[in-house]
């Protein structure tokens, strides 16, 4: 898709991301935002200026603990894995995401009826 395409994600959302994609395994910063662009067909993207401060809140808030290590290119970069209390937070914000998912759709594809 079309780079004018790709979507800012929202706090929220992006906080949600980053749980899922760390739910995977541990990564550093870029390959998590490699896995939301890749995983979500090249739609979302999580830009550095957003993806940084949320993932120092998500450890901030014990849902995200980080340690350093070597990367792939053998840079030291902290690498985020996820605690028990965010595997627990990612199910509901996910469960949260499908309903308010479904009441957009809901709303949107029943017209603007006054």
């Amino acid at each position: 898709m079309a780079y004018q395409n790709r979507i800012e994600l929202l706090q929220g959302t992006l906080d949600m991301l980053v749980l899922r994609a760390v739910s995977r395994g541990p990564m550093h910063g870029y390959a998590i935002a490699q896995t939301i662009r890749s995983g979500s067909g090249q739609v979302l993207q999580a830009e550095t200026g957003s993806l940084y401060p949320a993932l120092h809140r998500l450890e901030k808030q014990g849902w995200l603990k980080a340690e350093w290590g070597l990367s792939e290119n053998r840079q030291r970069a902290r690498f985020y894995s996820i605690t028990p209390s965010g595997r627990k937070q990612l199910q509901e914000e996910h469960s949260r995401w499908k309903q308010m998912s479904a009441a957009v759709t809901a709303f949107m594809e029943a017209g603007a009826e006054a």
